[in-house]
C-alpha cells in the first residue's frame, strides 16, 4: 500500500511538471499552456526555463542504511547558499517585517532557477565561478527582450538572457539588484546579491508571503506558470519540513550536470523517461562566450563527452580562457570636487581575442598624481576580480582635499596593454573678483568699487564669511598705502566680512591714502582659499 501510495503521489508531482520537460520540447515560438498571456516579459527571469525535478517522497534525513540516503545527498544546500538565503530572510526581517519572508522560500526559487548555484559552485564570497545563464531571450520559444545592458551582465549585445544563482534578467536587476554581502557592489552572479534581491521582489507591493495568495502571486511573478508555481511550493514544503541539510560548498545536488539521460530533452521520449523529473528547455549552464551563442543547450547525454575536468586523469583539459585585451566599459574621464566622492568608477572588460568576456581575472587599478584621491579604505591600489562577462568595476574613489589632476590605470598583466582614465579634482571652494578692470586710484583719492563671488561645489556659498586685509608681499599686514574706514572714520586695513545670498562680497570704498605705489589687498574665505589683488596708487 506504502509504495502504491507513493508511485500515486510522484505521478500526480511529474504531471505538475513544466510543459516540455517530459514530453520533449515546446515548438519554437510557443508559450507554455499555462503561461499567462505576454509570455514573461514581465517577469523576473523572462519565462526561461527552470529544473523541475521534485525532492525526494521520503524525510530528507534517513535512518542509517536507509535506501534514500542518495536522495537525502541531493536534497543537502549548499553552505554558503543556504547562508546567503538565511540571510536575506535576516535582512528583510528588519526593513520589511510584514512580509513575513522565510528563508525556505528562497532556497524554493534558488533550487528551481539554478540548482542552488550549481551545486554550490560558489566562491568564498558567494560568487558564481562559472556563469549561469539562461537562453537567449528571442522569442524562440521564450518571451522577446532585446538587449537593455549592453551585455554587461549576460554578455549578450542582442537580447536578453537570465542571469545568476536566482535568474534575474539585466532589465529587471537594473531595478531590484541589491548589494547583499555589504561589498560595494550588485552582482546578480553573487549569491547573497542574488537572495536578497529576489526577497525584495517578492516583498514588492506590501505583500504578506504569510498570505497564501500573495505567496502564490510572488511566485508567479518570477514564471507566469502554474507549473512552476506548483514546483516551488513543492520544494517550499520540504524545506520547511526540514529537507534542507547544509552540505559543503560543490557538493550539492546540480540537476544540469547529471549524465544519465534524464536531462536531454529529445522529439519522443520513451514513456520511462517521460515520468522522469528533469530540467526545462535547456536552460544554459555555462556556455557563456560573451556573444549569446550559449542558449539552448542541453545537459549532458550518456553519449556525450563529459563535462571538463570530469573524464579522469586521461582526458585533456581545456586550456582556461585568458585576458588578451582590456576594453573600456565607462567614462574615461571624471572630476569630482575636494572632500567628495568621484560619481564614476573606472570600468573595464577583459575579453579573449575573440571578444568574450573573460572571468574570474584579477584587474588592478592603480591611483598616480600628486593629488589626495585614494580609493575607499584608503588606498592607491585595488585589485578585482572580472565578473562572469568580463568586467572588472573600481572602487569608488574618493578625491581627498588636494585639487589637482590624476590618472587612474586598470592592468591585467600578461602583456595586455593598461586602460588609463584620466581625473580631475576641483577644489569646493571658489573665489574670483567680479569684473576684471585694473584698480587704481590717484593719491588722496577713492578706489571704484570691488567686489568678488564665493562659489560652492559650482554655486553660490550665501553668507560665507570672507576676510579682506591688505598685505605686504611677506603677506604680512601692510600699515601704509589703502585702507579702509570703520565707523567712526577711522583708518583700518583688515575687515570682516560675509558673501550675501548670491555668494557675493562687497568691499567697502577703499582710500587710496597719501603714499603712492602698489600695494596688494588679500581675500580669504574660512576654507582657506585666497585671492590677492594689486591696487595701485599714482
Amino acid at each position: 500500500m506504502t509504495a502504491a501510495v507513493a508511485a500515486a503521489a510522484m505521478a500526480a508531482l511529474s504531471a505538475s511538471q513544466a510543459p516540455g520537460l517530459a514530453a520533449g520540447p515546446e515548438a519554437p515560438g510557443k508559450s507554455a499552456p499555462d503561461q499567462a498571456p505576454g509570455g514573461g516579459e514581465d517577469s523576473i527571469t523572462g519565462g526561461s526555463p527552470y529544473y523541475t525535478d521534485l525532492p525526494p517522497l521520503e524525510s530528507a534525513n534517513p535512518s542509517p542504511g536507509d535506501e534514500l540516503e542518495d536522495e537525502a545527498d541531493e536534497s543537502g544546500i549548499p553552505a554558503t547558499v543556504l547562508d546567503a538565503y538565511k540571510q536575506a530572510e535576516s535582512r528583510l526581517a528588519r526593513s520589511n517585517p510584514g512580509c513575513n519572508l522565510e528563508w525556505e522560500l528562497l532556497a524554493a526559487i534558488g533550487r528551481v532557477e539554478s540548482g542552488h548555484a550549481r551545486g554550490g559552485d560558489v566562491t568564498a564570497d558567494g560568487t558564481t565561478r562559472n556563469p549561469i545563464l539562461g537562453p537567449v531571450l528571442n522569442g524562440n520559444g521564450f518571451a522577446n527582450i532585446t538587449d537593455t545592458d549592453g551585455g554587461e551582465y549576460d554578455g549578450d549585445t542582442s537580447h536578453d538572457r537570465a542571469v545568476g544563482p536566482m535568474q534575474f534578467i539585466p532589465s529587471t536587476w537594473a531595478t531590484w539588484g541589491s548589494d547583499g554581502n555589504d561589498d560595494g557592489e550588485r552582482n546578480p552572479d553573487n549569491v547573497y546579491d542574488a537572495a536578497l534581491s529576489a526577497g525584495r521582489y517578492l516583498c514588492a507591493g506590501g505583500r504578506d508571503l504569510s498570505s497564501q495568495a500573495d505567496l502564490e502571486a510572488a511566485i508567479l511573478g518570477y514564471n507566469q506558470s502554474q507549473s512552476y508555481l506548483r514546483t516551488v511550493l513543492t520544494w517550499y514544503d520540504f524545506y520547511k519540513e526540514g529537507g534542507a541539510d547544509p552540505v559543503p560548498d560543490g557538493s550539492g545536488a546540480d540537476p544540469g550536470d547529471r549524465s544519465d539521460g534524464i536531462n536531454t530533452p529529445s522529439p519522443s521520449p520513451s514513456p520511462s523517461e517521460s515520468d522522469k523529473p528533469g530540467k526545462g528547455g535547456g536552460k544554459d549552464e555555462g556556455n557563456d562566450d560573451g556573444e549569446g551563442n550559449g542558449g539552448g543547450s542541453p545537459s549532458p547525454g550518456p553519449s556525450d563527452p563529459p563535462p571538463s575536468g570530469g573524464g579522469g586523469d586521461d582526458d585533456p583539459e581545456e586550456p582556461a580562457p585568458t585576458i588578451s585585451d582590456l576594453r573600456v566599459a565607462s567614462a574615461q574621464s571624471s572630476t569630482a570636487y575636494t572632500g567628495a566622492d568621484f560619481a564614476e568608477r573606472p570600468k573595464v572588460r577583459g575579453v579573449t581575442s575573440r571578444g568574450a568576456g573573460v572571468s574570474g581575472k584579477t584587474v588592478t587599478f592603480t591611483i598616480s598624481g600628486q593629488t589626495g584621491a585614494v580609493f575607499a579604505g584608503g588606498g592607491k591600489t585595488a585589485s578585482v576580480t572580472t565578473n562572469s562577462s568580463g568586467y572588472a568595476t573600481a572602487p569608488v574613489v574618493k578625491a581627498g582635499q588636494l585639487a589637482g589632476d590624476f590618472t587612474i590605470r586598470a592592468t591585467t598583466g600578461g602583456g595586455v596593454s593598461p586602460v588609463d582614465f584620466a581625473a580631475e579634482v576641483e577644489a569646493s571652494y571658489g573665489l574670483a573678483r567680479v569684473g576684471d578692470e585694473a584698480l587704481k586710484a590717484a593719491a588722496g583719492g577713492e578706489f571704484g568699487a570691488v567686489e568678488a563671488k564665493v562659489t560652492y561645489r559650482g554655486g553660490p556659498a550665501a553668507e560665507a564669511p570672507v576676510t579682506a586685509a591688505m598685505v605686504t608681499e611677506a603677506g604680512e599686514q601692510n600699515d601704509k598705502g589703502p585702507y579702509f574706514k570703520d565707523a567712526e572714520g577711522n583708518p583700518v586695513r583688515k575687515l570682516n566680512l560675509t558673501t550675501d545670498a548670491d555668494g557675493t562680497v562687497k568691499l567697502p570704498t577703499i582710500q587710496a591714502g597719501d603714499e603712492t605705489g602698489k600695494f596688494l589687498l588679500l581675500l580669504t574665505t574660512s576654507e582657506g582659499v585666497t585671492l590677492t589683488l594689486e591696487l595701485t596708487v599714482e
